[in-house]
């Protein structure tokens, strides 16, 4: 089985955060694989991925990186695949600031859609609605994922109506 999706982190550190994106791609059974590539200390490496990314089955690419963050942009310029970029606050990071300002202004001609501080679960559900495009059974199980997320809040709605305070009037 060939990855579908590609999680590629600027070092293992942020392997506890890339974690919630790997385990949601596992939920909704997408194959996808995990490596650490670096924009600066191996720049060889990371042209080399992305420009033979296509070719080894890789239909979205979700990179995360903290401080400088190069590291989707880097991809995103050698490679055609959508980039999802994951800014990440690092312990040499302005508050993350750094690594979403990195992410999120990039240049005309290479695009890379980027989700919040630390938010690699929705970058893992923005990766699977890309491929829910292409694949009826993908589409379903997204399908069904959002509409638990409402049951939930109909759930919760109808908890909080057994909430009694004096003045509440629903």
């Amino acid at each position: 089985m060939k990855p579908l999706v590609s999680i590629i982190m600027g070092s293992t550190s942020d392997m506890p955060i890339m974690e919630a994106a790997a385990k949601i791609l596992d939920e909704f059974e997408i194959p996808f694989e995990i490596n650490a590539l670096s924009a600066h200390r191996t720049p060889e490496l990371v042209a080399d991925f992305a420009k033979n990314a296509y070719s080894n089955g890789i239909r979205v690419i979700i990179a995360a990186a903290g401080g400088a963050a190069h590291l989707p942009g880097v991809i995103a310029a050698s490679t055609t695949l959508p980039v999802i970029g994951v800014p990440i606050k690092s312990s040499n990071s302005i508050e993350g600031l750094d690594s979403i300002l990195s992410i999120l202004q990039m240049p005309q001609g290479i695009p890379v859609a980027t989700v919040a501080l630390n938010g690699a679960g929705n970058a893992a559900l923005l990766a699977i609605q890309i491929l829910a495009l292409i694949d009826q059974s993908i589409f379903n199980k997204m399908t069904t994922y959002k509409n638990n997320l409402a049951q939930k809040v109909v759930k919760a709605n109808e908890e909080l109506k057994q909430v009694k305070f004096a003045h509440k009037v629903n």
